[in-house]
C-alpha cells in the first residue's frame, strides 16, 4: 500500500495490490481524474491519460487556449459555471448572489491511518498500517472557502473511502447548497447500473439497466434513507456476473436524505455523484466554521459481484460496526410483536417466555405497548416509563423473571416519535417538526420529534437511560415508523431551515452514541418499519438491523438476496414467523421459514404456545442447529449462487475462512412436475480437500457422501427430485416452498 506524489508531473498515485487511483493537478489548479481500476505499475508520468482535445463550441479556461475545457476533462470535484456544464459536486451561494466557485490546489498531506469524522459514522482502522490517507487542500481565493478532499486507501482489497470538508476562512457567511461526498468521473459509459429499490415490505430488490446519455439517479427526500431506494449503487461491465468481471460499488455511510447519480455526457464519459441530497439542503456556513460531508466508500473488483459484496461485508463487519457485539455471534431471540401485538399482560409474556426458554431461545424482546398509556397506535409514544396496568411490577421485575428462566431481556423503543396523546406532547408541543400555521401530517398516528434540537435529544436520552439503568436489559430494538413531513424547526431562524434534515440525523447519531457509550454491552438493533433505514450509517451504532417487516420466507429470499450485495449476513435481522404469514397470508413450511432465517441474525416472531408438539420439537432442533453453526452463518464468506429474481430456485452459501466448512441454502419456490435434472455448483471451497456432505431437510439430517472440493465446484450437487407426477406418495420429498441446507465438513 502506498500513496505517492510525483512532483515533476504533479501526479498522485494511490495503490495497493488490488487497485490504482491516479489524479493530477490540472493547469488551472483543479484536480483531474486520470485512472481508477486494477493496479498498474507506479511510474513518474501518466500525462498521456489526460486528454485535452479541442472541441467545437466548447468553452475554455484560458484566453487564446483551446486545450483546457472543464466540460471535457475528468475531474475529482467538479464545479459548475466555469466551462463545465455537468452537474457539479458543490454549489455555494455567496453574499453577492453568485454561485461560481473556483477551488485551486494549495497543498496536500499524506498521513498513516484514517482520521475520525467528528459526529458522523465512518469506517475506521485499529492499526495505522491498515490504511493511508491523502488530504488535498484546495481554496477559493474570492470567498476564502477551504476545501479538504479526503481519500483513505485501505491496505487490503480495492477500497477507497472519500469525504469532503468545507471551512469558511473568509469574512462573510455563505450558504452551502450542495456538498457531495464523492465525485467520480469515469472515461466511458459501458456500464450496467444496479440499484436496490422497492417499498415497505419489499425492500432492496436489485434493478438493472444500461446507462445512457443523460441522468440516472436514485435518492431519498424523506428524512431517512428509505424503503424506496438504498444508498448503494453498482456500475458493472455488461459481461460481468457474480463470479467474474469488473464492477465498482458506491456506498454512502449516511441515514438521511441522499442522492446517487450517474450522468453520461455527449462524449460518453460518466460522472458519478453521491452524497446528501441537495434538495431541501441549505447549510449556512459562517466565518470560522466548517461542514463535513458523510463518508462514501468505493470498491473496485475485476472478479465479479460476489467478490465486490464480500469486500463490503468484511469492511462493514470489522471496520464500520464497533464495540462489544461486533465480533460476537448474535443471540437467538423471540419477539412478542406478531404473537400478541398490543394485547398482552405480564402473565401472558411470561408464559410465552417459558416456552421459548424450553426451546433453547436465548433472548426475549418485549415489543411495542409496554410504556405510558400505550394500548394502540394512538397514544403513549414519548412517555418512556412502564405501563403500570400491564406491568404492575415494572420493567426491572419482568426482566429479572425472564433472566431466571435462563434468557436475556430486551425492549422496543421508538425514541424519535411522539403521539399527541402523551404527556411529552402536552408538556412540549413545540418539540414537533412542524411549520407554523400549516397542517401537521401524521403517519401511523404519530409525529416526528425535532432531533435537530439538543434539548430534545437530551430529554429522550434521560428517559431511555433511566429505563436501561434499571438493570437486566441486554438488547434494544430502535424503531422509526414514519418519514419526516413539514420539516421545520421552531428553534432555528429562517436562514437555517435548510439545515434541519441533516441536523436531525446528527441528533439521531448523537443519541445512539450516548447510549452506546453509557451501555456498551447492550445489543442495539435498528429498525424503521423494517428496512426504511437499513444503511451503513446505522451499522456504526447498531451492528444489526431489522431487514424488513415482511417476514414471509419466500419474500425474504428476495429481500435478503438483494440486501447481501452490500450488507453482511451478521447485519440482517431474520425471524421465523407464523403461518399463514401476517403480511402476505401465505402458508409455508416451518422448516423453510427456519432455513431462510438462519442466514441472518435468526430469531422467532410468533406465538410458540399455538404450535403442536412436533412443531415445538422442530423449533428446538432449529435453535440447536443455529447455536452449532451461527458463527459460520453470520461471519463466513457469503456467496450468492442462484437468484430468486431469475427463476424458480434460489441458493446461497457461506464458507469458513479456512475453507474447512460450508453451509449451502437451497430453496425451490413452486413444485414442478416431471422436471429436468438439476445441479448446483458451489464456490469458495478448497479444490483438493475432501468434504463430507450432509443434507438437512424435512426428513431430518443424513449423509450424502464424500466429495472433493473441485467436484462440488465444477460438477456440482444434484438437486433433482423424484416428482414424476405419479400418484401421491405417503411421504413426499417435493412440495411448494421447499428448502434444504447442505452441510460440508
Amino acid at each position: 500500500m502506498s500513496i505517492i506524489f510525483i512532483e515533476e508531473s504533479k501526479t498522485f498515485h494511490l495503490y495497493n495490490d488490488e487497485i490504482s487511483y491516479i489524479m493530477n493537478i490540472l493547469p488551472n489548479g483543479h484536480i483531474g481524474q486520470l485512472y481508477f481500476g486494477k493496479k498498474i505499475s507506479p511510474k513518474k508520468d501518466y500525462s498521456w491519460l489526460l486528454e485535452m482535445v479541442p472541441r467545437s463550441m466548447a468553452s475554455y479556461v484560458f484566453e487564446n487556449d483551446r486545450t483546457l475545457s472543464l466540460e471535457h476533462i475528468k475531474q475529482e470535484y467538479g464545479v459548475y459555471g466555469s466551462s463545465d456544464y455537468r452537474f457539479p459536486a458543490v454549489e455555494i451561494l455567496q453574499e453577492n448572489g453568485s454561485r461560481i466557485s473556483d477551488f485551486h490546489y494549495c497543498s496536500h498531506r499524506i498521513t498513516p491511518g484514517k482520521p475520525e469524522l467528528i459526529g458522523l459514522p465512518a469506517t475506521y482502522v485499529e492499526e495505522e498500517e491498515e490504511a493511508e490517507t491523502l488530504t488535498l487542500i484546495l481554496k477559493d481565493s474570492v470567498t476564502g472557502i477551504e476545501l479538504n478532499l479526503f481519500y483513505t486507501l485501505f491496505s487490503r482489497r480495492g477500497i477507497i473511502a472519500r469525504s469532503a470538508r468545507f471551512s469558511n476562512e473568509g469574512p462573510h457567511p455563505v450558504h452551502l447548497l450542495k456538498a457531495m461526498s464523492l465525485c467520480m468521473d469515469l472515461p466511458d459509459s459501458n456500464y450496467d447500473w444496479i440499484q436496490f429499490s422497492g417499498a415497505w415490505s419489499r425492500e432492496r430488490h436489485p434493478k438493472m439497466r444500461h446507462i445512457e446519455q443523460g441522468i440516472q439517479s436514485i435518492g431519498s427526500m424523506r428524512g431517512n434513507s428509505s424503503h424506496e431506494h438504498n444508498p448503494f449503487l453498482i456500475l458493472k461491465r455488461p459481461s460481468a456476473d457474480e463470479f467474474q468481471g469488473e464492477a465498482i460499488g458506491f456506498s454512502l455511510i449516511y441515514s438521511g436524505n441522499f442522492l446517487a447519480q450517474a450522468e453520461v455526457d455527449t462524449y460518453d464519459t460518466t460522472r458519478v455523484l453521491m452524497g446528501i441530497h441537495p434538495e431541501w439542503f441549505d447549510w449556512k456556513l459562517d466565518p470560522n466554521t466548517f461542514f463535513q460531508t458523510p463518508e462514501a466508500v468505493m470498491v473496485y473488483t475485476d472478479r465479479g459481484l460476489n467478490d465486490l459484496s464480500q469486500t463490503f461485508h468484511r469492511l462493514y463487519q470489522k471496520r464500520l460496526a464497533r464495540g462489544y457485539w461486533r465480533d460476537k455471534a448474535r443471540p437467538i431471540l423471540i419477539n412478542n410483536w406478531e404473537a400478541t401485538y398490543f394485547d398482552f399482560t405480564e402473565k401472558e409474556i411470561l408464559r410465552l417466555a417459558e416456552t421459548a426458554a424450553k426451546s433453547g431461545i436465548e433472548l426475549f424482546v418485549l415489543d411495542d405497548g409496554w410504556f405510558g398509556t400505550r394500548v394502540s397506535e394512538h397514544s403513549g409514544l414519548g412517555d418512556w416509563r412502564p405501563n403500570a396496568d400491564r406491568l404492575p411490577y415494572g420493567i426491572a421485575s419482568l426482566a429479572k423473571k425472564i433472566e431466571q428462566l435462563g434468557m436475556k431481556f430486551g425492549l422496543w423503543f421508538e425514541p424519535e416519535m411522539v403521539n399527541k396523546d402523551s404527556d411529552l406532547y402536552r408538556t412540549h408541543p413545540d418539540w414537533l417538526l412542524s411549520v407554523p400555521g400549516r397542517t401537521q401530517s401524521h403517519g401511523r398516528h404519530q409525529y416526528v420529534l425535532d432531533f435537530s434540537r439538543g434539548e430534545v435529544v437530551d430529554a429522550i436520552y434521560r428517559m431511555m437511560a433511566d429505563i436501561l439503568k434499571c438493570g437486566h436489559i441486554s438488547y434494544v430494538k430502535w424503531d422509526m415508523n414514519r418519514s419526516i413531513t413539514e420539516c421545520y424547526s421552531a428553534a432555528l431562524p429562517a436562514d437555517r431551515q435548510g439545515e434541519v434534515f441533516h441536523r436531525y440525523i446528527l441528533g439521531v447519531y448523537r443519541l445512539y452514541e450516548q447510549l452506546n457509550q453509557t451501555f456498551p454491552e447492550i445489543l442495539f438493533e435498528s429498525c424503521a418499519s423494517g428496512g426504511g433505514r437499513f444503511d451503513p450509517g446505522l451499522l456504526y451504532y447498531a451492528p444489526q438491523g431489522w431487514t424488513s417487516d415482511d417476514t414471509d420466507a419466500i419474500e425474504r429470499l428476495k429481500i435478503q438476496y438483494g440486501t447481501s450485495f452490500c450488507y453482511p449476513v451478521s447485519s440482517m435481522g431474520a425471524h421465523v414467523s407464523a403461518s399463514p404469514n401476517h403480511q402476505l397470508g401465505r402458508s409455508t413450511p416451518l422448516a423453510t421459514r427456519a432455513d431462510v432465517a438462519c442466514f441472518g441474525t435468526s430469531g422467532y416472531e410468533l406465538d410458540l404456545n399455538t404450535l403442536s408438539s412436533d412443531e415445538l420439537n422442530s423449533v428446538h432442533n432449529h435453535v440447536t442447529f443455529m447455536k452449532t453453526w451461527r458463527e459460520l452463518l453470520q461471519f463466513g464468506t457469503f456467496y450468492r449462487l442462484q437468484s430468486p429474481f431469475e427463476g424458480n430456485t434460489a441458493a446461497w452459501m457461506t464458507v469458513s475462512d479456512d475453507r474447512s466448512q460450508a453451509l449451502v441454502g437451497w430453496y425451490r419456490i413452486l413444485n414442478t412436475v416431471n422436471p429436468p435434472y438439476t445441479r448446483l455448483k458451489l464456490y469458495g471451497l478448497d479444490p483438493g480437500r475432501l468434504y463430507l456432505v450432509s443434507i438437512k431437510d424435512h426428513f431430518g439430517q443424513r449423509e450424502l457422501g464424500r466429495f472433493f472440493g473441485d467436484e462440488l465446484m465444477n460438477a456440482g450437487i444434484p438437486t433433482s427430485d423424484d416428482n414424476s407426477g405419479d400418484a401421491p406418495k405417503k411421504e413426499r420429498s417435493d412440495y411448494d416452498f421447499q428448502s434444504r441446507i447442505y452441510i460440508l465438513q
